[in-house]
């Protein structure tokens, strides 16, 4: 015998050397040792075998087989017909003398054929023996399927009402409606009264026992009694069937004990002032679901980057109705910012990363600044995919806290993008306009626009080069070189623009509550307008150097879509204009807007609009340059730029001063609204707004909201309708007018 042990080695184990076609006597069939093995394949590693016993000992121990013993071992087998008869005569219980040959008597072998016929069964059907029809008489009845019966169904339906009883106890102690949450999540109720049978009506009735064992559950009652059955009603046909549920709601369980299993924390009472659940209160799901959700948030704002939260234990005493709560934390290290890592397929470097982020290295470890960060990634456009997670780092930080490196896997998105658009405003006809952009072509974040106009009243196209994030967070740098044909009532003018420009402005996903903007402008442009010395058009060209600074404030509540809150914003341009002599003027304008709401779905909003040029005489002014007013964006009811001074043939020639104001009423339901609204406004030769000879439209509009915020379409029209205004003006476009 062997006892088989592991081989560390590849070399095969050892094997018999007895030759493959030797085959082992009678004598030696039982020795060990002479067995035939064949090799194994080549290569294969087999396991040793320490032997136990030699295998002499072991052959000496097997007794020797000796026929003469038993004399039976040398005759010859039975044959398998034999062996067949004798082991069915066992079987069937029969006497030694059955199953044997049968006597030569046996009528059965009288033809000396042991095969026996049998005759014909008797036929008692005379069908049978009928001849069959000829082939040309033979008719075919076609299937006949019956038609469904559309009624079955109904009839075989069954109605039922569903009664809750004792369910009204426990709804009194809960901030919630349990009868409420019953109905929402119910078979029965989803079933709308009707069943395809009683068996149906039951099985519901199982399914919601449980679904309130389950909410009381949630609840706190952990041991209701809660039995159902089906009642007939006393209706001739026992319909509808009253589906019952009895509820005993039993004892509601609450917290004897709250007990948090953790290291130390800074401060020490982090997780006792976060984990909102106290001792006496009932043990209701939600509550201790929210009180642990609000630890695992606490934690990694408050410096604990690893912190996780185990899994609760409550053990409950049936007896009392109470329930003792643990929960484990691993609060891990505390933690500061340290430095940044940035891996795969990379859109911009680490430092442009740093420069994306709201903290510096030494802040304690916040969560929400890591949030910020990766908002501001994804905002970039240019990734597929982007997180940004802490790292342990093992370097020790000061009061015993350690250095977090923040890791930031990049995957970099296509950075190409066509867009187009297509639009129509009153007085400013129809437009079609495309952008090609690469946003970045300089890394980081440098963008190539290329852009271009069609339309009936404008033509044009640019190239624009824009470095969002430059050097800080949220700024942004833009130059932009561009040629445009603009035809308006007001001028017609070729022009050429040049200009650079860095802000701080809101964006659909950041919105500031302050803003800033300055840059630098050089314009060439060939304007004709008309000219009151020589009674007619005349074309003039104008060189134009400007600067420009705004400031704002929004304390509203979204950009598009705003519902309370206040906006000012503050626009001061010095200029110089430069057509056969040098005219410096300021330009300045001041716009207001506010938004108060009344209840969830009315807001009232309101504008208004103050400019002013000062230093310059009109005509010194490229009409381009002067102030306007009318239009979607100005005062609706009035063609684009159609309010103010107007030329001998009727045309707007612009002012120096202007105001304006607006009064809105928004009523929203779901995703459609509609407004009112009262527009006011004029422009004036002066550089002063007068407040005299306004102007007034008024108007209906639609809203549909979206995600980025609502569609608009506005109807207005002027009161008070002079010559050649329009009855009707019509503004599409996207987010509120103000």
């Amino acid at each position: 015998m062997a006892r088989q042990v592991s081989t560390t080695s590849g070399d095969p184990a050892p094997r018999s050397s007895a030759p493959l076609a030797t085959v082992p006597s009678s004598d030696d069939a039982l020795r060990a040792g002479t067995v035939p093995v064949p090799p194994p394949p080549a290569g294969t590693a087999l396991p040793q075998v320490e032997q136990i016993i030699p295998d002499a000992e072991f052959n000496a121990a097997i007794p020797a087989l000796d026929n003469t013993n038993d004399p039976a071992l040398d005759q010859p087998l039975e044959s398998i017909e034999s062996f067949e008869r004798r082991l069915a005569a066992q079987q069937s219980g029969a006497k030694p003398t059955e199953g044997q040959t049968p006597p030569a008597n046996d009528p059965v072998l009288a033809d000396k054929d042991p095969v026996e016929e049998i005759g014909d069964a008797p036929i008692s059907d005379a069908e049978l023996t009928a001849a069959l029809p000829p082939l040309n008489q033979f008719e075919v009845t076609p299937v006949q399927f019956a038609e469904k019966d559309e009624t079955s169904d109904e009839d075989a339906r069954v109605t039922y009402v569903v009664r809750v009883n004792g369910l009204d106890q426990a709804d009194k102690q809960t901030d919630v409606s349990l009868k409420s949450q019953f109905k929402g999540l119910s078979a029965l109720e989803n079933g709308n009264g009707k069943a395809a049978n009683i068996a149906m009506a039951s099985a519901r009735l199982r399914e919601d026992s449980e679904l309130i064992k389950t909410i009381l559950a949630s609840e706190g009652w952990y041991d209701p009694q809660v039995r159902w059955r089906v009642d007939r009603s006393d209706g001739p046909s026992g319909l509808p069937l009253n589906a019952v549920i009895d509820v005993q709601p039993g004892k509601r369980y609450t917290f004897s004990q709250i007990k948090v299993v953790s290291d130390p924390t800074v401060p020490p009472d982090l997780i006792a002032n976060n984990l909102a659940l106290k001792v006496g209160e009932p043990i209701v799901a939600e509550r201790v679901q929210g009180a642990e959700a609000q630890v695992a948030i606490a934690l990694p704002e408050n410096g604990y980057p690893f912190a996780k939260v185990g899994e609760r234990d409550i053990l409950l005493d049936q007896d009392v109705g109470q329930g003792d709560y643990t929960l484990p934390v691993t609060v891990g290290p505390r933690a500061r910012f340290g430095g940044f890592a940035t891996e795969g397929e990379l859109a911009f470097d680490v430092r442009h990363v740093a420069t994306l982020a709201r903290f510096k290295r030494g802040e304690l470890y916040d969560s929400r600044k890591v949030d910020d960060l990766r908002k501001a990634l994804v905002a970039t456009g240019l990734f597929s995919t982007v997180s940004a997670e802490p790292q342990r780092s093992g370097e020790p930080a000061p009061d015993s806290t350690e250095y977090v490196t923040m890791l930031v896997k990049q995957d970099a998105g296509p950075p190409r993008t066509i867009a187009g658009s297509a639009g129509y405003a009153a007085g400013e006809g129809a437009t079609i306009q495309g952008t090609w952009t690469h946003r970045n072509l300089f890394p980081p974040e440098g963008a190539l626009i290329v852009h271009g106009i069609a339309g009936t009243q404008q033509q044009g196209a640019g190239v624009t080069f824009r470095r969002a994030n430059a050097g800080q967070r949220d700024r942004t740098f833009e130059t932009v070189l561009e040629g445009l044909h603009s035809k308006y009532d007001a001028y017609d003018a070729f022009t050429g623009r040049l200009a650079a420009r860095v802000s701080y402005d809101s964006t659909q996903i950041w919105q500031k509550r302050l803003t800033y903007a300055y840059g630098v402008e050089l314009l060439g442009t060939a304007e004709r307008d008309y000219d009151f010395a020589a009674g007619e058009r005349r074309r003039r060209t104008f060189y134009i150097g400007a600067l420009n600074g705004q400031l704002g404030l929004d304390t509203s509540d979204d950009l598009l879509n705003p519902t309370k809150g206040f906006r000012l914003t503050t626009l001061i341009q010095p200029e110089g204009s430069l057509q056969g002599k040098f005219t410096p003027y300021l330009r300045a304008r001041v716009d207001g807007s506010a938004y108060y709401p009344f209840g969830d779905s009315f807001v009232l909003a309101g504008r208004v609009r103050f400019g002013t040029i000062q230093g310059a005489s009109r005509s010194d002014i490229a009409p381009s340059r002067r102030l306007y007013s009318g239009g979607g964006g100005s005062v609706r009811g009035f063609g684009y730029q159609r309010l103010g001074p107007l030329d001998p043939n009727g045309d707007p020639i612009g002012g120096r001063s202007l105001n304006e104001g607006a009064i809105e009423g928004r009523y929203r339901f779901g995703n459609y609204g509609v407004v009112a609204f009262l527009d006011a406004g004029q422009s004036y030769e002066s550089t002063m707004p007068k407040f005299s000879d306004l102007r007034y439209g008024v108007g209906i509009g639609g809203r549909f909201y979206t995600n980025f915020g609502p569609l608009r379409v506005d109807v207005a029209t002027p009161l008070g309708r002079r010559a050649g205004e329009s009855r009707l003006n019509i503004y599409v476009s996207i987010g509120q007018a103000f």
